[in-house]
């Protein structure tokens, strides 16, 4: 055909056999197209039947997908195209509409070619309408970049737009969080200034966007703890993640407690920008943890000072009263002994989880050790404990689990009336970094109501030691672990599968 494309042929011609070559599909085609959707770009020629259309489509077609319209076809310009190359004989009928598709697309950029016949004059208003005028005769090769061109801005317009609108979805998550959201600027000065505050944060605090600026110190009071204000200016000076439960003051002077996250935010090269932080009001969750430690030093003191005093009193009246009055000191004395025991429990279950540190522990050697102390308590108790078959240790993080196992041996034992109660504990490693720990009796089982407990949420305790269930389901339950519990009047079966690193 040439190096240029020749003038157009006769507008009555038929295409040849090229236009079903190099991807060229028809008008019908781009309805499909459309339905079926494609990955590859789309170039739409509404040109008149012929050789110009053909050599067009030859030329396009090495590198595009390419269908063909009628130049009077301008309902074409409905279906979905990357860019279209128009003759000038529909040129003179798609102003309107071009317009109106352009609009569609935006803010995707959609480009359309006009191919001006050699020799015509091309008004000015041509170059506006249209995104590149091209003269026929032109060579191949300018055709395809310059098309190509167009493209390429399409691409990297699509591109663009799908970031901007990826940033505004994550805007709108940040600005709708039911947390507080705020970003600061990191500067060397030790100020850090607010540039952004979702309206949680607003709700939260009655601050907004005046506060914008400003560093989030003046959240802070009187009653402010000096420690918590010096470990936070700590970990932004050190460029480190801090959260730390804090005493604030809302817009209105009222005080609240805040959980504050905070975490820097860095650059490619490591150079922290900005510093992200959360808040959320903890306020019902400190007076409820403020309540439970002062009603368990009430539990832990005052309640076993006042038993001891009973305790005491009515081992003193049991000289000077018969049988049947002894009786009822007895019943005084069982009851003053389980509610101690009941103290104790509790007191054990708030040292178990005092510390909540990642401390490892062998289990292989505490286990050793329990079976030894149970002998040396129970001389006439057998303790069976059954442990993987290397020798190598059997390191945990549980927190609490060596307490949990320790309270479920010595109260089978315990509760065993038999003359030789027995107690097996044994230990297995999982797939995947878990492990099972069992420990079976012979015992005279534990009721239904205690064991209904880990289901239904409360009961009524036979005896004190049984808040060792709880401890041992707590314990479990903490690491993300299964409790279960199988028990009957030939004895108990409890298990616990929990990771060894939770």
């Amino acid at each position: 055909m040439g190096s240029e494309f020749e003038a157009p042929s006769d507008p009555g011609s038929e295409p040849d056999s090229r236009s079903r070559s190099h991807g060229v599909t028809s008008s019908r085609a781009i309805e499909d197209r459309t339905l079926s959707g494609g990955d590859e770009p789309l170039v739409l020629l509404l040109m008149r039947p012929g050789r110009d259309r053909d050599l067009v489509a030859d030329a396009l077609g090495d590198r595009y997908r390419v269908a063909t319209a009628n130049a009077t076809e301008t309902g074409a310009l409905d279906r979905e195209f990357d860019c279209c190359v128009l003759d000038d004989a529909a040129f003179d009928r798609v102003d309107d509409t071009i317009a109106t598709q352009r609009a569609a697309a935006d803010p995707v950029f959609l480009p359309f070619v006009f191919l001006a016949s050699g020799g015509d004059d091309i008004s000015t208003d041509a170059f506006d309408r249209v995104d590149d005028v091209i003269e026929m005769p032109v060579q191949r090769r300018a055709l395809v970049i310059r098309v190509d061109n167009l493209v390429q801005r399409r691409t990297t317009s699509r591109r663009l737009s799908a970031t901007v609108d990826e940033l505004r979805l994550k805007k709108r998550a940040m600005d709708e969080a039911p947390v507080g959201i705020t970003l600061a600027r990191a500067t060397d000065d030790g100020e850090n200034p607010l540039v952004y505050c979702n309206q949680e944060f607003e709700t939260l605090t009655g601050y907004g966007p005046e506060m914008l600026g400003e560093d989030c110190r003046f959240l802070q009071g009187d009653d402010t703890a000096d420690e918590t204000r010096a470990r936070l200016r700590r970990a932004i000076d050190g460029e480190r993640p801090v959260a730390v439960d804090i005493l604030n003051y809302r817009a209105n002077g009222q005080k609240f407690w805040n959980r504050l996250s905070i975490a820097p935010l860095r650059e490619e090269s490591g150079v922290v920008t900005h510093y992200v932080g959360f808040q959320s009001d903890i306020t019902d969750r400190k007076i409820r943890e403020r309540r439970l430690e002062v009603m368990g030093r009430v539990l832990n003191h005052n309640l076993r000072n006042k038993m001891n005093l009973i305790e005491g009193y009515a081992d003193l009246l049991r000289a000077d009263v018969n049988e049947s009055q002894r009786q009822y000191l007895d019943v005084i004395t069982d009851t003053s002994i389980d509610l101690m025991g009941i103290a104790r429990a509790v007191q054990k279950m708030d040292e178990t989880f005092a510390d909540t540190g990642p401390a490892r522990v062998d289990l292989r050697e505490r286990l050793i050790e329990l079976r030894n102390q149970l002998h040396s308590r129970y001389p006439d108790a057998s303790v069976e404990v059954s442990l993987p078959d290397d020798d190598g240790p059997i390191a945990v993080s549980v927190v609490g689990l060596t307490t949990a196992i320790e309270e479920g041996a010595a109260n089978a034992v315990k509760h065993n009336d038999s003359p030789s109660p027995w107690v097996a504990i044994r230990v297995e490693r999982l797939p995947n970094g878990w492990m099972r720990i069992e420990i079976e009796d012979d015992g005279p089982g534990i009721p239904d109501h205690e064991t209904h407990v880990l289901e239904a949420g409360e009961t009524s305790l036979t005896h004190a030691d049984r808040l060792g269930i709880w401890l041992m389901y707590w314990v479990v339950t903490k690491a993300g672990g299964e409790f279960a519990v199988t028990t009957d009047e030939t004895g108990t079966l409890l298990q616990m599968e929990v990771p060894m690193d939770p």
